[in-house]
């Protein structure tokens, strides 16, 4: 600005640039991944790496500095947020920020780090004083080959090129948690996949949030891409499953959940629930078993029924056979020994404040469906029922024929009956279970999440969740905050 006074001379103004914008934060301060289509490509955050071909600028890169009236900045009509001042015209909205009508949709990727279980929590002598390294330090197995699959289990004298190794463990390198790095990778790993898009449809766009704890070493973390990958090529279930995602989830010790954006993914309204094993951690039928001494007959039965080798209202009624005599107040017995999953409680409050119909689905039985209920606030409870002798106030080993078996088909149109009742549609509700009877129910609803599941239900279901730290971890797949998470439960 020329120094000498004028009429018309105006106070300097600060300038707001890059540099100055800095806050140290792992949002602001991410800026290296970019694409490895041609043209001009956006890091993450959705910051130009290279000047956008629309007029315009975004507040990351713009430096806001007196401009005169006779020089305007021409800067067509958009939802930006515009700021008029004599003469100064900003946009302070990015344009990748902004989708347009041409746009497709965006999907979703909840990214949740194993903090349960971190890779390689020994200590690294590259980190520490070489006096504080333990002087025996456990040494890494050697290799071997499972028995059956090679001619020889004797690595050294393997015939052919031995097998390849898994992926190197990277969270160890780059820290226990959704790094910077951890974050680049996984948007490369996206636009390698799109390949395959007309060329207008090739360049990823991004955003992220840190939802739990904290922007600088975030465990949860919310990740929104456009475009999809060609359905002709890639479709969005086989997307979930994608071999380059599985591998991406073992480098990094992390899970990946997938969901289309839009409204019904932040405001779903009704949620259903397995019981045994979902909600509580035994299974009931099993600690009835060990109760009168079958358990092992029957936790054999359970656990083939569970990974879907039996058929489930078969092996209902032969586990619930070897029942015959018992007490008809077991289920008042058992209550003190039934333990509610961690979070669950927790979970549950969240949802209900935040308006949802809460149900459980139970292969189990009524009873203590019942009482769970009465637990968590549960709006519904559905169960098998068991027949019990009035006389010798025994069971008879037999299943109530006025009350229809809860098995896998039973639950799914209990999840639509429900939905129906409350004038919903199917993307505004939610499943979770484990079992191999849990399968359509969670293939119907509008997101179903396999909870620390048998490998046959993780292999169909939509989505996946084992490295959770509690099941209040579910709530973020809402889009919600840990801060957010916290005002819900307060009293």
């Amino acid at each position: 600005m020329d120094p000498s006074p004028s009429p018309r001379a105006r106070a300097t103004r600060p300038t707001l640039g890059r540099n100055s914008m800095s806050s140290g934060s792992f949002i602001d301060d991410h800026q290296q991944y970019k694409s490895i289509h041609p043209g001009p490509s956006s890091s993450i955050d959705g910051v130009l790496e290279a000047p956008f071909e629309q007029p315009g600028a975004s507040l990351s890169n713009l430096s806001i500095a007196p401009r005169t009236s006779h020089s305007p900045v021409a800067i067509p009509p958009s939802p930006s947020l515009i700021i008029r001042d004599s003469g100064i015209v900003h946009s302070i909205s990015h344009a990748d920020c902004i989708s347009s009508r041409e746009d497709p949709s965006k999907i979703v990727a909840t990214i949740f780090y194993n903090s349960a279980l971190p890779r390689h929590p020994q200590i690294h002598p590259d980190q520490v004083l070489p006096h504080l390294v333990p002087a025996v330090i456990p040494a890494l197995p050697p290799p071997t080959i499972v028995s059956g699959s090679a001619p020889t289990t004797n690595i050294s004298n393997y015939p052919l090129e031995p097998p390849p190794p898994d992926p190197e463990p990277l969270d160890h390198l780059y820290g226990p948690y959704v790094s910077q790095i951890c974050l680049t990778h996984f948007l490369s790993t996206i636009d390698s996949l799109l390949t395959h898009n007309p060329p207008a449809l090739r360049r990823l766009t991004s955003s992220h949030r840190c939802l739990s704890p904290s922007s600088t070493h975030p465990r949860i973390m919310e990740v929104s891409f456009a475009p999809p990958p060609n359905p002709k090529y890639l479709t969005f279930s086989d997307l979930c499953k994608h071999e380059s995602i599985y591998r991406f989830e073992r480098e990094w010790n992390c899970e990946v959940i997938f969901q289309r954006e839009t409204i019904f993914r932040r405001y779903k309204r009704l949620c259903v629930f397995d019981m045994d094993s979902t909600l509580i951690q035994q299974e009931v039928i099993d600690e009835i078993a060990a109760y009168i001494g079958v358990q092992k007959e029957v936790s054999a039965i359970t656990a083939r029924a569970m990974n879907g080798e039996l058929d489930f209202a078969a092996s209902l009624k032969a586990r619930v056979a070897l029942l015959k005599g018992v007490p008809s107040d077991v289920f008042e017995r058992l209550k003190p020994k039934i333990t509610i999953t961690p979070g669950a409680k927790e979970l549950c409050r969240v949802l209900k404040r935040l308006g949802f119909t809460l149900a459980v689905l139970s292969g189990g039985f009524q009873p203590l469906a019942d009482w769970l209920a009465a637990q968590l606030d549960l709006d519904h409870a559905f169960a098998n029922h068991l027949v019990s002798d009035p006389v010798t106030n025994t069971l008879t080993g037999e299943l109530d024929a006025a009350h229809p078996i809860v098995d896998a088909h039973h639950k799914q149109n209990l999840l639509l009956s429900l939905m129906t009742g409350k004038g919903l549609s199917v993307e505004q509700t939610m499943a979770v279970g484990d079992g191999a009877n849990d399968i359509p129910m969670l293939q119907a609803a509008g997101l179903g999440v396999a909870w620390k599941a048998k490998s046959k239900v993780q292999m169909e279901a939509p989505a996946r969740l084992n490295v959770a730290e509690s099941m209040l971890d579910l709530v973020y797949l809402l889009g919600l905050t840990e801060r957010e998470v916290e005002e819900l439960l307060l009293d």
